[in-house]
């Protein structure tokens, strides 16, 4: 019969996945990835020469396409505002409730799409540690770029610094632009909804939210294109990584397991054994105190009758094979001479 899988499996041999250990599980990640940006902040100096870099390559090639979208959203508050709003909030709601989806209609394929967002964002902290770079926003005026969200600070809760609300600036690293993982996570929201929504408006949101995202974090000044560019990057590699991490995790658990199987079968059979020895104490107790209440009696031997009567012949216990019945002797027949016939063991009487 062809073997399917089943809700709530992950799609891994019957493993069931528990709200509770998957929500510490992604929130410590989170943790760990967002310490990880404030331990890795680099030297400014550093972070803006590796921003100049960027721009200048970008001029080279004809790609700078973040020059024209901020001018676009710095002259036109219809679209910068709704733009900060974008940058400064989806990217910490859409990609849970993707998550939270995936979990409750989705579970077969859950936990492959959770390892790949982690591999990759572990990835992203790699790149920001190795390479600081400054966003467009924070190089000196004359690159010629704004700093929308500071512009527009008045219609939001963020400040001057980044997306993070007013006073919290310190609290984030304004030099990890490199590379975007706003464009990663959307990149991968999208890839969730191609795959597994089931409605045209999925399909749109697939393919809009990742290429709004993109267009947001260059109109904002806070990414480069080639930040963009290698935000879905980090995502590709990291869904290469996929298989040989599961494979990992599935070995590191197996090996956890055995030996708490192996302890757990111990001590059972050490249960078992303990319970039939108190069983036979308590037979030889019970059979001690009968004999003592019939003292005198003859002693009644408890072992089993043999149930083999010949070979290949075989009864269950207990049970008899009946005598032949006794034949009322005939007028004048002599008796047998042998007792097995006569049916009892009584000596013939003699002539």
């Amino acid at each position: 019969m062809p073997q399917t899988d089943t809700p709530g499996t992950g799609g891994t041999g019957g493993l069931r996945l528990r709200w509770w250990t998957e929500l510490p599980l992604i929130l410590l990640v989170y943790g760990a990835y967002s310490a990880g940006r404030l331990l890795a902040r680099g030297d400014v100096s550093t972070a803006v020469d590796h921003g100049i870099g960027i721009l200048r390559i970008e001029q080279f090639l004809h790609i700078n396409a973040e020059s024209p979208l901020n001018r676009l959203f710095t002259d036109n508050s219809w679209i910068g505002v709704p733009a900060d709003f974008w940058y400064a909030s989806l990217h910490y709601l859409v990609t849970p409730l993707i998550l939270v989806w995936l979990f409750r209609s989705r579970a077969v394929h859950f936990r492959a799409a959770r390892a790949w967002l982690m591999v990759s964002t572990m990835i992203g902290l790699v790149g920001f540690t190795l390479l600081p770079t400054c966003p467009p926003r924070l190089l000196s005026a004359g690159h010629g770029f704004v700093d929308t969200m500071a512009q527009y600070s008045d219609y939001g809760w963020w400040g001057g610094e980044a997306s993070a609300p007013r006073g919290m600036g310190g609290m984030t690293n304004q030099y990890a632009a490199m590379p975007s993982l706003h464009v990663g996570w959307a990149l991968w929201c999208g890839v969730m909804l191609w795959r597994h929504g089931r409605s045209p408006l999925a399909r749109v949101a697939a393919v809009g939210y990742p290429l709004i995202t993109t267009i947001v974090v260059m109109g904002t000044a806070n990414h480069y294109f080639l930040d963009a560019v290698a935000g879905a990057a980090v995502m590709g590699v990291g869904l290469l990584l996929v298989r040989p991490v599961l494979r990992l995790a599935d070995r590191v658990r197996s090996r956890v397991r055995l030996p708490l199987a192996v302890a757990g079968a111990s001590s059972g059979a050490g249960a078992v054994a303990a319970s039939g020895a108190g069983t036979v104490a308590s037979s030889a107790a019970d059979a001690g105190a009968g004999g003592a209440a019939v003292a005198g009696a003859p002693a009644v031997s408890y072992a089993p009758e043999s149930s083999i009567v010949s070979a290949g012949c075989q009864t269950s216990t207990g049970e008899r094979i009946p005598r032949p019945r006794k034949r009322p002797a005939e007028p004048g027949a002599e008796p047998s001479a042998r007792p097995a016939e006569a049916g009892d063991s009584t000596p013939t009487a003699a002539r």
